[in-house]
């Protein structure tokens, strides 16, 4: 049950303004949305102009853009706590893809609204999905009905080559651009579950989208180094060699550039992390799910030294088991602190800018992760008067270390407010869970008849 809510003009009235840009931090200010778009930011005063429009009271609050998860999977909502402790093989082979195998494209789809709503309420606005794809219901269907913003692939195997190219090709053309929210990305797996030919059919598939609308970029989402022993499983499943390294391999193959977001790049030689500089590969850090699974921790710091373009993002509610990039901004603040025992790494402020303006560049999307004049109005008001957000010193502070996704009280998308004061606006919360309960019992009795 989705409930529509309409566009209006807003006047966001006092706090502070993180902008992400030149401007910094606006204490005391005011943001003004008109239709989809941010066409004023400054101080409280600005206000006075702007008569008629809906406001909004954000004081003893912090505004920040909309962050932004660069690597997820929205429709895994229904797998949360099914596995547990365990390896990433195990927990795939056995696990996830068994009951995967059970899903319909509604289950998907529930799965889908339930992590999107999660991940709204606790201010990510836009999402970077890697699931399977159906006709009738999928991930995109519920981006689009919930009312976020989102990078929609279809995940594609070895196995079902065929299929997978007919399901791109109809997302790509029914949702590619849709109502300005939806794009479409190309997503093989990993390079040990995706052939080599594939891989390249692939990349060019995604080249040849690129020609095609250079305005709305697509692009190519998938996993790469996310544990030790990815080289050893490409030359054996596919008898080819790696040289032990499976971003030198896939560089070989010509499949990394501009255009490919890796997500985890956790076991990265010097010549790997060099590589991925060179290419301008996007890396998307997944910290939680990384040491959840016990993959490792990617080298961060180091990627940064060289230049490779950083990222974040949570991975699934089954790997992370939550779907808040303020918790998983923490995380990616404080484990390398530890591991490089060097608390100036990872600054607050660098981490906010990469679930911000760092993100909405791995997606290629113009126009997200600044409050400015000119960018869409994907705004998040985070209610700073809490007693773990008491007093305030420092807003970037705050923000990776104090702040949790329970206190976000208002989240704009694309001018629409789809949070209002912690609620949802757009979706029957109670239904909603109801109906991802009544999904859950039908899959695991598929599963287990």
């Amino acid at each position: 049950m989705v409930i529509r809510c309409c566009i209006l003009e807003f006047k966001i009235v006092g706090g502070s303004i993180v902008t992400m840009s030149e401007r910094g931090i606006i204490r005391d200010g005011c943001v003004i949305v008109e239709d989809d778009r941010i066409v004023d930011v400054g101080s409280r005063s600005i206000a006075s102009r702007y008569h008629g429009y809906e406001e909004i009271d954000a004081d003893k609050c912090v505004v920040i853009p909309g962050l932004i998860n660069c690597h997820h999977h929205i429709a895994m909502g229904l797998l949360r706590g099914y596995a547990d402790d365990l390896i990433l093989t195990e927990w795939l082979e056995k696990w996830v893809w068994p009951f995967e195998s059970k899903l319909t494209g509604y289950d998907i789809y529930i799965g889908a609204l339930l992590t999107s709503t999660e991940t709204l309420l606790s201010g990510c606005t836009t999402v970077n999905t890697m699931y399977h794809y159906s006709y009738d219901y999928n991930e995109a269907k519920a981006l689009l009905d919930l009312g976020m913003r989102g990078v929609v692939g279809h995940v594609c195997f070895s196995w079902r080559r065929e299929d997978d190219l007919k399901l791109i090709e109809h997302l790509y053309r029914v949702w590619h651009g849709k109502d300005g929210r939806i794009r479409v990305s190309v997503d093989p797996h990993a390079c040990y579950t995706v052939d080599p030919n594939y891989l390249v059919e692939l990349h060019n598939l995604c080249i040849e989208f690129n020609k095609k609308n250079p305005e709305t970029p697509v692009i190519l989402h998938t996993h790469l180094a996310e544990t030790e022993d990815e080289a050893n499983r490409v030359e054996k499943t596919f008898g080819v060699e790696t040289g032990g390294s499976v971003v030198r391999y896939m560089d070989k193959l010509g499949v990394l550039d501009r255009y490919t977001v890796a997500a985890h790049c956790v076991h990265l030689s010097s010549e790997d992390i060099s590589i991925l500089a060179r290419r301008r590969v996007k890396a998307v850090h997944c910290p939680v799910s990384n040491l959840k699974l016990s993959s490792g921790i990617a080298p961060i710091p180091a990627m940064l030294r060289e230049g490779v373009h950083i990222a974040i993002g949570t991975d699934s509610v089954c790997s992370h088991n939550r779907s808040d990039m303020f918790e998983t901004m923490k995380f990616a603040a404080l484990i390398h602190k530890g591991v490089y025992k060097d608390p100036t790494v990872m600054p607050a402020s660098l981490v906010l800018k990469a679930a911000t303006v760092s993100g909405a560049e791995a997606l290629m999307w113009r126009g997200l992760g600044v409050i400015e004049a000119g960018y869409y109005a994907d705004i998040v008001v985070v209610d700073f008067r809490k007693p773990h957000l008491t007093p305030l010193y420092d807003e970037y502070s705050h923000l990776v270390y104090a702040v949790r996704g329970s206190d976000v009280k208002y989240v704009m998308v694309n001018g629409r407010l789809l949070v209002d004061n912690g609620c949802i606006t757009t979706i029957d919360l109670e239904w909603l869970l109801d109906e991802a309960i009544k999904a859950r019992d039908r899959v695991l009795e598929r599963l287990h008849s």
